[in-house]
């Protein structure tokens, strides 16, 4: 059981963040990464539509014989994970909790969230953090060209930051001092953002305190890989490998040699 994969998967390339920094923070560890690129955007669809293109998702990974699911994705971490939770017979991680809980950690007390519209329609990061913390205010908005910037390298310039002042305009009226950043993809824009807010607003990248938690997941259920093990990353997507191979690299900083094309 210990050598087998974390299964990790996404609407399409943002979650290669989080499998970035799985990778940085457990280097043993193998691991099997699915791209929905077929049906992505998740952002915009109904909770009901998630919920089974997260159920699809799942049953495709766990023919992998994967140790742990691993949702690279705000939107589905918002209202898919008890459905998981109930049909798989491995953990599940989303990456709101995980995110909540890191802000809650560093915030004086006043928290903005950015995400997708799924994501801050779905409420499901100021319920986390309402329930790690309470007395917390938090303001969400939602970013939604975001993606498309970072999906086509657009992370600097003019541009992005005209998009970002427009976006976050209102989290310095508000007095944010912890922002976090709700969707996979915003990761790419970091620089960006942190110019906008300002250096008294402290970021936090919900990627790395997945990794965290996934590890002590793996650890707590005796499933973590052997030390000195030769780790094997695998991608499989449901629609243009090649344009995620290329755009994907960007967000992974290694290239990807090959991903294959699965029908769910």
């Amino acid at each position: 059981m210990n050598q087998r994969s974390i299964g990790v998967f996404d609407s399409g390339v943002g979650g290669l963040t989080v499998l970035k920094a799985l990778m940085r923070r457990l280097p043993a560890e193998s691991t099997v990464y699915l791209g929905d690129t077929a049906r992505v955007p998740y952002g915009t669809k109904s909770p009901e539509v998630v919920i089974r293109y997260s159920l699809s998702n799942a049953r495709l990974l766990m023919r992998q014989q994967i140790k742990l699911l691993v949702v690279a994705c705000n939107t589905a971490s918002s209202v898919s994970l008890p459905a998981l939770a109930k049909e798989l017979e491995v953990p599940v991680l989303g990456v709101i909790e995980p995110g909540a809980q890191a802000a809650v950690q560093v915030t004086a007390g006043r928290v903005g969230v950015i995400g997708t519209l799924g994501t801050v329609n779905s409420g499901a990061y100021q319920q986390a953090l309402a329930q790690a913390r309470g007395g917390l205010e938090v303001m969400a908005r939602a970013c939604p060209l975001f993606v498309p910037l970072a999906e086509e390298g657009w992370t600097e310039g003019e541009v992005v930051e005209a998009v970002a002042c427009k976006y976050l305009a209102d989290f310095e009226a508000f007095g944010a001092d912890t922002l976090v950043l709700g969707c996979t993809h915003y990761p790419l824009l970091k620089g960006a953002i942190a110019r906008v807010v300002g250096p008294q607003v402290r970021l936090v990248d919900s990627a790395e305190a997945t990794a965290e938690a996934a590890e002590g997941l793996l650890r707590d259920g005796g499933l973590l890989a052997c030390a000195g093990a030769i780790a094997e990353h695998r991608y499989f997507v449901t629609d243009l490998p090649e344009r995620f191979a290329e755009v994907g690299a960007r967000f992974l900083e290694r290239p990807i040699e090959r991903a294959e094309l699965v029908d769910l």
